[in-house]
């Protein structure tokens, strides 16, 4: 019996030292996964802007000529551990667009407060569409990358009102930095509920690595190029 008992224990101290081993090396796998995407997202960020600085000043140039108002929007946010962050587009709708979501039908009122967007937004300028359609908006989010606000990849961030729907997964959404896109957004966008949005994001931070992030960055590209879900 006694024997029986110190059997028990050895083996029990031996799987406990095996489980230590494996959460220390994919603690350090993890840190190392973390450092190396983080480095990725600068110096991926800084050339983007070098290379796409004549884009940014045609699209300046179009969002001026078609309509009043700055040609930058900032979005309040809700980043990584609860920080709240300002994100960056060029600007796609008429420059008193939340003064204009009083005048919504009771139908795309319904529709925006279910999904905090609209299919056919009559606020959308038609320079905005376009930039919405190929997703070129969000390329002054490469600022925010920089900052360390975003990553390129990763779960989109939300507003305030959205992070109460993730209820009990608000701390696991909240772990991970948001990114400039991710495997909601290459994977369906504006074609899926925000419940299959939610499970999607959830799916990506329980599953984050180097292969899962090459495999979004090209189907995002894949998703642009043939405007998949676009807004």
């Amino acid at each position: 019996m006694n024997i029986d008992m110190v059997n028990q224990d050895v083996i029990s101290r031996d799987n406990n030292l095996k489980y230590k081993q494996k959460h220390e090396i994919k603690s350090k796998e993890k840190e190392v996964y973390l450092y190396v995407k983080r480095a990725l997202d600068i110096i991926i960020s800084l050339i983007g802007l070098i290379l796409l600085s004549p884009v940014f000043i045609i699209i300046s140039l179009a969002i001026k000529l078609e309509s009043k108002g700055p040609v930058f929007f900032g979005h309040t946010r809700i980043g990584k551990n609860g920080k709240t962050i300002k994100i960056y587009k060029f600007r796609s709708m008429v420059q008193n667009a939340e003064d204009l979501i009083k005048n919504f039908t009771p139908e795309q009122m319904k529709e925006y407060k279910e999904n905090y967007k609209l299919t056919n937004d009559p606020r959308i300028t038609k320079v905005g569409n376009f930039l919405r359609k190929t997703s070129l908006d969000e390329l002054p989010q490469l600022v925010n990358i920089i900052k360390g606000d975003l990553s390129i990849i990763g779960p989109r961030p939300v507003v305030a009102e959205e992070l109460k729907k993730y209820e009990e997964n608000i701390d696991k959404f909240l772990s991970v930095t948001p990114g400039l896109t991710g495997y909601w957004a290459a994977n369906g966008r504006s074609n899926t509920s925000y419940e299959e949005r939610m499970k999607m994001e959830l799916y990506y931070i329980d599953n984050m690595s180097f292969m899962m992030d090459i495999k979004v960055f090209f189907k995002t590209i894949v998703s642009v190029l043939k405007k998949d879900g676009a807004l």
